[in-house]
């Protein structure tokens, strides 16, 4: 064996992929960055927050 992973794809876990693009999205947009918490995000953030709460809770990411 080489050692390289040709072909092999890993599945991202609903909670961790809702929890990476809320987190992409709050490192890119401007009003996101001045705020403390989710909740006070602009509304793209406030709804990937919520997406990933339901994940995080079981509820599914979408």
């Amino acid at each position: 064996m080489t050692g390289t992973k040709v072909g092999v794809r890993q599945t991202e876990l609903p909670m961790l992929r809702a929890y990476r693009l809320w987190f992409e999205h709050a490192r890119k947009c401007a009003h996101c960055k001045r705020v403390r918490t989710a909740r006070d995000g602009c509304l793209d953030g406030q709804e990937l927050w919520a997406s990933y709460r339901r994940a995080y809770d079981g509820g599914g990411a979408e």
